[in-house]
């Protein structure tokens, strides 16, 4: 892992918000694909099916899900000092 953290030694509030970070990042990536996928479908004059638009209300769902999980997460940390550990490995 790049910078000077890890989440070694961290609580264990601390590791499941690491993960819920992690997990938000990858459910936005995912819904910002399907995203760019829709997008080059209508640049060349097609339109996303039904399948697409549901695959996609999919991916939101499960983002918002991921960010209120990380949001919740995030709160259970009371210790200041653990908080910006977090936020330097979240920015590595």
């Amino acid at each position: 892992m790049a910078g000077a953290q890890s989440i070694d030694g961290l609580s264990e509030a601390a590791r499941i918000a690491y993960q819920a970070f992690i997990d938000m990042n990858h459910s936005k990536n995912a819904h910002f694909s399907c995203l760019q996928a829709i997008e080059s479908k209508y640049q060349s004059g097609g339109v996303p099916g039904i399948a697409e638009n549901l695959e996609l209300e999919r991916l939101l769902a499960t983002h918002d899900k991921n960010v209120l999980a990380f949001k919740t997460a995030m709160t259970a940390i009371t210790d200041g000092d653990e908080k910006l550990v977090l936020i330097e490995l979240m920015s590595a």
